[in-house]
């Protein structure tokens, strides 16, 4: 997501570690959103 944006607009500022980011704060929602729809598509559901 970030690597797809111009260089102006990219939010990541610095990786910490595999897990941990610092980000642009005015980025927050988006990034919250993006989990969200990734942990929709990606829910285990039970064959009938």
């Amino acid at each position: 997501m970030n690597a797809s944006l111009p260089a102006s607009q990219r939010f990541i500022i610095h990786v910490l570690d595999n897990t941990h980011l610092f980000v642009q704060p005015n980025v927050e929602q988006m990034i919250r959103s993006a989990i969200s729809e990734f942990r929709d598509q990606n829910s285990y559901e039970k064959p009938a």
